[in-house]
Parts: C-alpha cells; structure tokens; sequence
C-alpha cells in the first residue's frame, strides 16, 4: 500500500489538518468549485438510487483502487446514510456476494469494478444482469459515472501524494459535515 510522507507539491497548507482532497481543494479553488459540483450531483443530488447506495459505490471503487482517503472518507459517508452502518459497508468491502445488500445494488457494483478496470470491461451481460435485478438506465448510467469519477478523483488524491487522515474520527466529523451539507458548501 502506498504511503506517502508528505505531498509531492507543496500545498501550502498543513497536510494533516486538511488529509487527502481536502488540502488540494485548498490549493487550487478553481478546479475544487466544479469538482465539488460534480461530486454533489452525482451522490447527493436527485436519483432513484439512495445516497448512502450512491456513496458505497464511491467507496467500494476507491477500496478497488487503494485509495486509502477516499476509501474510508465514503466509506464514512455511506454508513452515515445507510440504516445498516458501518458493518454493512465493511462487508461490501470484504465481499460484496455475501454482504446483505439487494441483488439490485450487487449488480450495479459489478459495473463499478468493471469501470475501475476499463470502460471497456462493462459487458452487455454485466449491463442485462443488472436489468434483470431491476436496475434502470439511470441508476446504470450514473453507477458508470460515479465509478469513472471516483477513479479519477482517487487518481487526483494518489497521484498527488497527500495524506489520509491519521485520526478516523476526521472521517466521522466530515461524514457528518457532507451529510448536512454537500460538498460544495
């Protein structure tokens, strides 16, 4: 697993109090604007898919990607939104096939590592499965977007080497921050 010391730029900012996105939003503002718009329509904004579905989705690619900020910042914000919590979420990452989600949700996770393997991973039988569990079009659009996002986000996060949080509780305090507020505020 990769853990960097210190961001391979300097941001300016205390890395350890702003872990993660939160010091490259700090650093440049204006791409942190529509990335934060992007980030709030696609988990937060009208869908037939819950947020706290939207935000395991985020998750479960940012686990699949090893992306140690993302992973446990949506993972925060998804037990957050989810009646079941954290344990539900620790056993999508475990093992999606045996968490106890609806077949529905599973299907749509597979497109989501499909993506964060290759756009060109998504099958017509991964795409048919996830109809046949009652998936629409949108929710199967937007699982393909937030999965290509999220790859791009834990890509922007890693390739910059910023630090995960060192203290959980900053998941759990931004959890309850993005669940009140969204990204963009």
């Amino acid at each position: 697993m990769y853990a960097p010391c210190v961001a391979h730029i300097d941001l300016g900012i205390d890395e350890h109090e702003f872990p993660g996105i939160s010091g490259l939003m700090r650093f440049r503002p204006e791409t942190a604007a529509p990335l934060s718009q992007l980030a709030d329509v696609l988990l937060r904004g009208p869908s037939t898919l819950t947020r706290g579905e939207r935000e395991l989705i985020a998750a479960y690619v940012s686990g699949l990607n090893e992306c140690e900020f993302c992973r446990d910042s949506h993972s925060a914000f998804a037990a957050a939104q989810l009646d079941d919590g954290f344990p539900l979420v620790e056993q999508v990452r475990a093992d999606k096939d045996l968490a106890p989600i609806s077949p529905k949700l599973r299907s749509l996770l597979d497109i989501a590592a499909a993506i964060q393997e290759s756009g060109r991973a998504v099958s017509a039988d991964l795409v048919d499965t996830a109809r046949g569990q009652g998936a629409t079009d949108l929710e199967i659009h937007d699982t393909v977007l937030i999965a290509a996002a999220f790859c791009m986000f834990n890509r922007y996060v890693d390739g910059l080497g910023t630090l995960p949080a060192a203290d959980p509780a900053h998941y759990l305090e931004a959890a309850r921050r993005i669940v009140a507020s969204g990204y963009s505020s």
